[in-house]
């Protein structure tokens, strides 16, 4: 992304899309042990305990983008001493923390410990941003985006340092050559469900010297071949988080639609290869459909961003608005078989930067919050632009 505060500089050329040529594939082996699957949070029904493998929630959250702004808030939530991201994140807890499976998206890099940290153009978060989102309830994130070289191969190993110790899963960037061939493997109920990661672009750095598979850059027969080399280490379900789109438009874009429509055609022996995609980068607000039997979310805009400036200089509120995605899976009817999205909802947020704080807009307004009733439609009119509502999407709280 190109993100930009208002107080940052001037606007900045719009990054479009392409198909990068990159990262060498290599053949993906076992994670080994997934993650272990949080609690489940629903009651077991009578007989469950032989009734074969539990279905679970997933919830996918956009871009975690700690601007300068952002940084000074943390700062003020830890009273002069450290940084605390946890109570911006607060509002959308029960959310997250309530789903078997929560992904989010780490958008940038972390600086050393003590700092400096800095924001918008070359971004170095506090470290302290991954104990938040492990305390708010995310499992993993995707680390593939256009500002994961900001601070080179350095600035990557340490983010990945910081969510291992913090206790949060990673895909999309690697520290090692090794790293880089294993699938990211998670439990949620009864499944293993395998997170790939891909970016379309690292604002022009070069991949680091030697280390052609430190980023997942975006190149569809790799995204196939590594769905399927997940399926064959033990995925059960395969979520494909992506990088992608032109920023500020709240259409995706045509790269968007055709790389949609090959990835969620392709299958093996009839069983699709990818069954959730997931996208983030445009900053906005994007459309929830379902191609092919497969739902893709183009774009679920921005959980965290300071005030944000367009490519036409202006303030545009529509920067720190975006959803939370939240699927329900079903185990197949018969062994080898597809699990199935049973239901989809979508969760409108807003990051109010008056307040530094993420809100849940549906739990807002029904509280009688309604100042965020225009800003929880317009994200409602976006998110079911390209007829989402007929395959069942609904909003959830």
């Amino acid at each position: 992304m190109t993100p930009r505060t208002r107080t940052g500089a001037a606007a900045f050329a719009a990054v479009l899309l392409a198909a990068a040529t990159g990262c060498a594939a290599a053949d993906r082996s076992s994670h080994g042990p997934a993650a272990p699957a949080k609690p489940s949070h629903r009651p077991a029904a009578p007989g469950a305990a032989s009734a074969g493998p539990a279905p679970f929630t997933l919830v996918a959250s956009g871009d975690v983008l700690p601007h300068d702004s952002i940084i000074r808030q943390a700062a003020a939530d830890a009273g002069g001493t450290g940084y605390d991201f946890r109570p911006m994140l607060a509002g959308v807890r029960s959310v997250v923390s309530g789903a078997d499976l929560a992904i989010c998206h780490m958008e940038t890099v972390y600086g050393a410990e003590g700092g400096p940290y800095t924001g918008y153009p070359a971004f170095k978060s506090p470290p302290e941003v991954a104990v938040a989102l492990k305390e708010t309830g995310y499992d993993s994130c995707s680390t593939a985006s256009n500002h994961t070289l900001d601070d080179g191969a350095a600035g990557l190993g340490r983010t990945l340092d910081a969510l291992d110790k913090a206790g949060v899963r990673h895909a999309g960037s690697a520290r090692s050559a090794e790293e880089a061939a294993r699938p990211t493997l998670l439990k949620a109920g009864g499944a293993t469900v395998a997170q790939l990661a891909y970016t379309y672009d690292t604002n022009g750095y070069p991949l680091p010297e030697g280390q052609p598979w430190a980023v997942n850059l975006i190149d569809e027969q790799k995204i196939v071949a590594d769905a399927r080399a997940a399926r064959k280490a033990g995925a059960d379900v395969v979520v494909v988080s992506v990088h992608w789109g032109t920023e500020w438009q709240s259409a995706p874009d045509e790269r968007q639609l055709s790389l949609g429509q090959a990835l969620t055609a392709s299958n093996t022996g009839g069983r699709p290869d990818i069954d959730l995609i997931i996208g983030t980068h445009a900053h906005v607000p994007q459309a929830y459909e379902k191609v092919n039997g497969t739902w893709i979310v183009y774009g679920m805009g921005d959980q965290i961003a300071g005030d944000m400036i367009n490519h036409n200089g202006s303030y545009d509120p529509r920067g720190n608005q975006g959803t939370l995605a939240r699927f329900t899976f079903v185990p197949p009817a018969a062994p080898g078989g597809r699990w199935e999205v049973r239901k989809a909802e979508f969760v409108p947020q807003l990051f109010d930067t008056a307040r530094g704080r993420v809100v849940n807009l549906n739990a807002a307004v029904r509280k009688g919050e309604e100042q965020y009733t225009e800003t929880r439609d317009a994200i409602r009119e976006v998110v079911l632009s390209r007829g989402a509502a007929r395959d069942g999407l609904a909003a959830g709280e």
